[in-house]
């Protein structure tokens, strides 16, 4: 079994977790795709769900899927976000952001009671790191803040190259905010929760793809089909 048909058993077990009824928040990204096409079948079949889109690419794929959708100003609380990662490490810290929504990523698993993470094999590590780490910066003082970022890092650990996202035609990458994207490629994370605080103190940071107390479960796919890991209940 291929990655990509790893990341839709992954999908499709998640789908098992969705009820008639549910407000769901649908990721962003390769595997976060395959989960809202199945989706679309289960609501064309009679499932009434509604979902809120963490990105325009995912509103526009639900829409074309025929999934009822919603915004967080008219649906505050939401049941579920099922969203992919680029990495996943066993105490449910993770990376995102490879498909540049990180931002709006992070507000909706923060708006949900619980978060899935569906992944194919290769995302789940021992240590985050490899992955390079996106941070969504203002485009205003972005040397500034790319100064800062540095110094930030270095607080915490050893800090490594950094490089701003490009898009098209050698322009920046331009998140759906209007922000830029920032990838540090870092090597290896030891401590996610003081560097993803670090960060977030940073004047002119968005938001960074350090995902932290979010995810309750993670799916893992394999070769063998899909494993399910859910988070140990805290004392």
């Amino acid at each position: 079994m291929d990655a990509d048909a790893q990341k839709r058993a992954a999908a499709a077990r998640a789908i098992d977790y969705v009820k008639s009824g549910m407000r769901l928040g649908l990721g962003t990204g390769s595997t976060a795709k395959h989960f809202v096409d199945l989706l679309g079948e289960r609501a064309r079949a009679g499932l009434q769900v509604v979902g809120v889109p963490t990105s325009e690419a995912t509103r526009a794929q639900a829409e074309a899927c025929g999934i009822a959708l919603t915004t967080l100003d008219e649906t505050p609380e939401l049941d579920l976000t099922i969203d992919g990662a680029d990495e996943v490490a066993p105490d449910f810290s993770l990376i995102k952001g490879g498909g540049g929504a990180l931002l709006r990523e992070k507000i909706v698993a923060a708006a949900s009671a619980r978060m899935i993470v569906i992944v194919d094999g290769g995302k789940w590590v021992n240590k985050l790191g490899a992955f390079a780490l996106p941070i969504e910066v203002l485009p205003f003082g972005y040397g500034a803040t790319l100064r800062a970022i540095e110094k930030a890092i270095s607080g915490v650990q050893k800090s490594g190259p950094m490089k701003l996202r490009q898009g098209r035609e050698g322009h920046p990458f331009v998140t759906d905010g209007g922000h830029w994207i920032v990838d540090a490629a870092l090597g290896r994370i030891d401590d996610p929760g003081a560097l993803a605080h670090a960060l977030s103190a940073v004047p002119g940071v968005m938001e960074h793809g350090l995902f932290i107390d979010l995810a309750s479960i993670v799916i893992i796919g394999g070769p063998d089909g899909a494993k399910t890991v859910e988070r140990p209940a805290s004392r």
